[in-house]
């Protein structure tokens, strides 16, 4: 029985987003990658494992679940924090 979401995460390197062929992972170009705040890295997603990664061209860092990739997202690396409204009296 597959999982419901059984999608491998990939974190990147930014030097090799010329690399990767966006007709075997679920973004759709360079500019629907997620890149970590400080440009260096950045995430694919796929089912299938891509030519690019079975042959050696592209080397990921990491290769996560959905349930950590949401996590490592959530981290300070990834996305801003939110800062609250202070009420005004």
């Amino acid at each position: 029985m597959k999982r419901a979401n059984a999608k491998t995460y990939c974190i990147v390197n930014i030097e090799d987003l010329s690399l990767i062929d966006f007709k075997q992972v679920f973004q759709t170009s360079a500019k629907t990658i997620r890149t970590s705040l400080n440009g260096t890295l950045f995430v694919i997603k796929y089912d299938i494992e891509p030519t690019f990664i079975k042959d050696g061209s592209v080397i990921p860092n990491e290769f996560l679940s959905h349930s950590e990739c949401l996590e490592l997202m959530s981290s300070a690396e990834w996305s801003e924090p939110i800062e609250e409204e202070v009420a005004k009296k």
